[in-house]
């Protein structure tokens, strides 16, 4: 079935009757319009903030990943995401990252602030950034791990704060709720049907690298 014309750009706006944005309508348009793999996370556990509904007591990523279905299920087709998010219309949107979909790199939220505040400076141009509370989240064009290996052997020095989220990773979209809180963007994509421009893993390794190190804020591990 065909998308009402002007409804693909109303998706990601699209809010419930207590302001906040529909999933559901999240989620379609990364799969249908925007052809990337989404699918249902792990709900936050609702006995306590900051747990996880699955069964891992000690879960680094509380609701923010899959779990019923496994990654491997994730899906651009519009009948199987409405049928997702019609059962569990709450549940946090996951994009399974690499193949055909974005990338992407990560780091904790205060020295990802800084970095991007430098880079802004120098003018370079930016993809859409998820932000968590804890985490944020450059997208990146796809890479392989054989491409990324190189790109990090030939570097001196690499944070051991930044996480790849390459072919088989995953990351939380907006309007997630997770367990370390609501998922949204730092840099919204831009409106329209096609999906959004994203840059080269290696010009953003090296940008947020050399960021970090003339900021000082190589961060803790979170």
């Amino acid at each position: 079935m065909r998308e009402i014309p002007g409804r693909r750009r109303r998706l990601l706006s699209e809010r419930r009757n207590d302001g906040k944005p529909e999933p559901i309508s999240a989620a379609l348009t990364f799969a249908t319009e925007w052809q990337w793999p989404v699918l249902p996370g792990v709900a936050p556990d609702p006995q306590g903030r900051g747990r996880c509904g699955c069964p891992d007591t000690e879960c680094t990523v509380p609701g923010a990943h899959p779990f019923d279905p496994g990654l491997l299920a994730a899906t651009t087709d519009a009948r199987m995401v409405r049928w997702w998010w019609t059962n569990r219309p709450s549940a946090p949107v996951i994009l399974a990252t690499g193949g055909k979909a974005p990338c992407a790199v990560s780091l904790p939220a205060l020295a990802a602030s800084r970095a991007l505040a430098l880079l802004d400076r120098r003018g370079m141009r930016l993809g859409p950034v998820v932000a968590s509370p804890t985490r944020w989240a450059l997208l990146v064009e796809p890479y392989s791990m054989e491409q990324l290996g190189e790109l990090l052997y030939a570097k001196d020095f690499v944070p051991g704060s930044l996480r790849f989220h390459g072919e088989g990773g995953y990351i939380a979209l907006p309007p997630s709720e997770t367990g370390a809180g609501t998922v949204r963007w730092e840099r919204a994509p831009l409106p329209g049907s096609a999906a959004p421009w994203v840059p080269d893993v290696e010009a953003v390794v090296d940008a947020v690298v050399d960021a970090l190190t003339r900021t000082g804020v190589s961060a803790p591990e979170l």
